[in-house]
């Protein structure tokens, strides 16, 4: 019974290893603040992007793209969760923003997107 348990843990970590779903996961946001077209109102946002597996915070990035097409990069919090990528941004004007992302997952993957937003 013991070489059984044995056998069976090993093809279990084979099986692991060559699923080709394990091997080809990407960091995917799974909830955002703000929210993909949320309005908010005052000239400070929070943001918090919650993903579905850990993040390298190193080599990720969060750029704000402002109503008149200016770009600011932010500085994601040093403190945040594995799996989160958060930062402040400050003194918005109102009008219709955009925040790029950028994350490397733990697996090596770059996933990237845009998330529009209103400040009102």
């Amino acid at each position: 019974m013991h070489v059984f348990f044995r056998i069976a843990i090993v093809l279990f970590a084979m099986w692991l290893l060559v699923d080709p779903k394990t091997a080809s996961a990407h960091a995917i946001i799974v909830s955002s603040s703000p929210a993909a077209g949320a309005t908010v109102t005052g000239d400070a946002v929070a943001i918090r992007l919650h993903f579905n597996s850990r993040i390298d915070h190193a080599r990720s990035k969060l750029t704000l793209l402002a109503p008149n097409g200016a770009s600011q990069a932010l500085t994601p919090a040093s403190d945040s969760p594995a799996d989160e990528l958060n930062a402040d941004a400050t003194r918005l004007s109102t009008g219709a923003w955009r925040l790029r992302w950028q994350v490397l997952s733990v697996d090596g993957h770059i996933t990237r997107g845009d998330i529009p937003f209103t400040v009102h």
